[in-house]
């Protein structure tokens, strides 16, 4: 037989004793979950946590936008003056250094021959007025003095069409972006008006480009023709040579159903979502295709209905307790 310890039995007593008592006093309640469910898609809200987030509802509607072409371009520099630069500034700058290298080098020979001319011409004029040179003499030596001038002209000019020196390039507060053009929309665009510019993972604002007139270039390989726009770059945001996001503007206007850019949410593989409201708490997240945006509002070429209700301010906050991602 096996005895237990008076000190384990007395233990063993007050353990099954308090969890009695545990047992028949009711559990603390919990503060409500302010996401009360999300699945399929579907979010549903506690009244409380709709009022916390602030969620602005929006009808989506018919309505046009002026017709805009999506394209790419290249960041190119700016000239200093109206003689332009080389057309792959951007994309060979080994080769273009080497170009400014010889040109400058060129510029400096042809001044130094200039020079030497002057004082050969200067000299012969001094001995022709002594008796001590000849009028033919003289007219030698004035005609090296214009070839020489001559030929360092073409030097600078020249040196002129290779653009600024590539050290200066990146420190201009002023960029210009070349952006191809296909000559079948040559005709399409409305070149005198200003385009847009982003980075190509649209992760920052959009900048005005602001058209210029610029040395004419052209691909006949690809078939396009180049148009030129300037865009402020004093805070370096964008470098020689870097590809960017072009939005070009068309004549006429889409039509299609519109609705805020705030409502549009991204997933992690770039598929634009909004939220519909379809009942009260109830909001269910939808796929969109957006054909394109203007001034804060997007044209959608499907995935909505006309008066659909979508979240217009407070998208990001949904999508982010759907998928508890900052939240």
């Amino acid at each position: 037989m096996h005895f237990i310890p008076i000190t384990t039995a007395a233990s063993l007593l007050l353990a099954t004793a308090a969890c009695n008592r545990n047992a028949s006093q009711p559990a603390a309640a919990k503060p409500a979950a302010a996401l009360v469910a999300h699945e399929a898609n579907l979010l549903t809200l506690s009244a409380e946590t709709q009022q916390r987030l602030a969620l602005v509802t929006t009808t989506v509607h018919p309505g046009k936008l002026a017709r805009v072409r999506h394209t790419s371009g290249e960041v190119v520099a700016a000239p200093l003056g109206a003689a332009g630069i080389p057309i792959d500034a951007g994309r060979n700058l080994a080769t273009l250094g080497s170009q400014q290298t010889a040109a400058d080098g060129e510029v400096a020979r042809a001044q130094a021959v200039t020079a030497l001319a002057r004082i050969a011409a200067g000299r012969s004029e001094a001995l022709l007025d002594d008796g001590a040179g000849s009028a033919r003499a003289r007219d030698e030596a004035a005609a090296a003095l214009a070839a020489a001038q001559a030929a360092e002209q073409a030097a600078l000019a020249q040196r002129a069409l290779l653009g600024p020196a590539i050290g200066a390039i990146n420190s201009r507060s002023t960029i210009w972006i070349r952006v191809p053009i296909f000559a079948t929309d040559a005709q399409r665009i409305l070149r005198e008006r200003t385009a847009e510019v982003r980075t190509l993972d649209a992760s920052g604002p959009a900048r005005l480009a602001r058209p210029i007139a610029a040395t004419p270039s052209a691909s006949f390989v690809a078939g396009t023709v180049d148009a030129y726009y300037a865009v402020d770059n004093r805070d370096q945001a964008y470098q020689l040579g870097q590809r960017v996001a072009v939005q070009l503007p068309l004549a006429g206007l889409d039509s299609g159903l519109l609705l805020p850019v705030s409502a549009i949410v991204r997933d992690i593989d770039g598929g634009e979502w909004v939220y519909r409201a379809i009942a009260s708490g109830q909001y269910r997240r939808a796929r969109i295709e957006v054909a394109h945006r203007d001034a804060g509002q997007a044209l959608l070429s499907r995935g909505l209905s006309d008066g659909d209700e979508v979240v217009s301010t407070g998208a990001a906050e949904l999508f982010g307790s759907e998928f508890g991602a900052g939240h």
